[in-house]
């Protein structure tokens, strides 16, 4: 049984003068992953990369960290690459089949609508937030006010018409 105070080996004390231990990137086993795919699978490779593909440019492009137009856009092709993905197992995983399915421009189509989509829902949801917010806030505003004009008028207090608070 560890210690409460043991670290892991390697890594050393910030308070004892030490460089905490780096981060451990996933990236080399996210393209070993693609690289097995592409070697093991080239016709489900090659379609995926197709059908995918907005999402895989907005990748590169996406500047914002945490690439949320970007995830959501590979989210939803992912989501209309699943079929085309089954019927290319299911009919054999042949690349004249993956070509067949990528000259199919209804599976294509389908697939970068789903990402336009994906696209629409991050640019939008924001929006639609805010809007919510906003109206939920003004909602409860003149809730709070008319309770508060009740209060004033039970107590026999004078009304604060010219209350300078928000909205």
């Amino acid at each position: 049984m560890k210690a409460a105070g043991h670290r892991a080996r390697g890594a050393k004390s910030p308070a004892a003068g030490g460089v905490a231990a780096p981060r451990r990137s996933l990236v080399w086993l996210q393209g070993l992953a693609c690289g097995a795919l592409a070697t093991l699978a080239t016709p489900l490779a090659a379609l995926l990369a197709v059908l995918l593909l907005p999402g895989f440019l907005v990748l590169l492009i996406d500047r914002v960290p945490g690439k949320p137009v970007a995830r959501a856009m590979l989210l939803c092709g992912a989501a209309a690459s699943v079929a085309p993905a089954r019927q290319l197992w299911d009919h054999g995983l042949s690349m004249d089949n993956s070509l067949d399915l990528i000259a199919n421009m209804l599976v294509v189509s389908g697939a970068w609508a789903a990402a336009a989509a994906g696209w629409l829902l991050a640019e939008l949801a924001p929006v639609v937030v805010l809007l919510v917010l906003e109206a939920t806030t003004r909602r409860r505003l003149a809730e709070l006010r008319g309770a508060r004009a009740r209060l004033a008028a039970d107590w026999g207090l004078a009304a604060a018409e010219d209350d300078p608070g928000p909205g």
